[in-house]
């Protein structure tokens, strides 16, 4: 039908135009060697600027690893209940913990969740910046949302390719990738956040004479806290869910048994690290969350 139509029709009505394959050819392999020339140039630079990076997380994954497995636990619950103060959270953690030791996964779950823990940190301490300066200039703001955009609808495959390009293969370079794909919605919700404290709040403090920065921290950012925390906890759980695509590129723990379970098709090995994954997702979740609504119920007695 289509073909009979467009037999009376002008070719380029049916035939969507495009650019020159020649051309096409060419602008895809001036912007490769241009990438390459810049690694080969600034490899070495951007190398030894990451270094720090793969020390502090060689050091925190030894750490997670070498600890006997019962100090470790006690010093995970007695962190997750004095952030949720949450007896049946605490009671959960400790019992998905021991199912995760019971089944061989321990030292894979102390690698990934080494991982996870800092790329939260890096996030936070990119993302809030970014959030807060989005908050005070909607010119940042309309300059940043679409890179944002960017970042959270690009197939995380595709952040693979530059990092690897650059950093070769190992945990740094999965870092990054994990970092690129899990940092957005701390930017969102941290910009959110400052905007949605109420005008009156901010006009009381303008009374009282506040700096702009006094205004930020003494104000804005506490009665922001609740949304930033639901960033941090989105931004874990986004981490957690690029660990098993980062394994392709050096990134061990339970993202690598997963990979492997998936090419020689072991459904067992693949469930029983994805168990691990989901525990350790809602472990953090309800902790987050509990000390979410803490916060909204202390902001809440205070400007209430």
């Amino acid at each position: 039908m289509a073909s009979g139509i467009c037999s009376y029709l002008p070719e380029l009505l049916c035939t969507f135009p495009s650019i020159d394959n020649n051309l096409l050819r060419a602008f895809k392999k001036s912007v490769d060697s241009g990438f390459k020339s810049f690694v080969r140039a600034y490899g070495d630079t951007l190398d030894a600027a990451v270094q720090p990076l793969q020390w502090f997380l060689n050091w925190l994954q030894d750490l997670f690893v070498d600890a006997p497995w019962i100090l470790f636990l006690l010093a995970l619950a007695a962190i997750i209940h004095f952030t949720g103060r949450n007896v049946r959270i605490t009671i959960g953690t400790i019992v998905a913990m021991i199912a995760i030791g019971l089944i061989g996964l321990w030292e894979d779950t102390m690698v990934t969740l080494a991982m996870v823990t800092v790329c939260t940190l890096m996030a936070i301490v990119i993302g809030i910046p970014i959030g807060i300066l989005m908050a005070r200039s909607d010119r940042a703001q309309s300059m940043v949302n679409p890179i944002l955009d960017v970042m959270q609808t690009m197939p995380s495959f595709v952040y693979l390719i530059p990092v690897v390009m650059i950093f070769g293969i190992g945990k740094v370079p999965g870092l990054i990738a994990v970092v690129i794909y899990a940092i957005p919605p701390m930017i969102r919700l941290t910009n959110l956040g400052i905007r949605l404290v109420d005008r009156e709040v901010l006009e009381a403090a303008d009374a009282f004479g506040s700096s702009s920065r006094q205004k930020l921290f003494n104000v804005q950012i506490p009665l922001a806290l609740p949304t930033i925390m639901a960033g941090i906890n989105q931004t874990i759980m986004m981490s957690l869910s690029m660990v098993v695509v980062a394994s392709m590129i050096g990134v061990g723990g339970l993202g690598k048994n997963v990979l492997q379970a998936i090419t020689n098709q072991f459904f067992t090995i693949g469930f029983l690290n994805g168990f691990a994954l989901v525990a350790i997702a809602i472990m953090f979740d309800r902790t987050s969350q509990a000390f979410g609504k803490r916060l909204q119920k202390h902001t809440e007695v205070i400007h209430g």
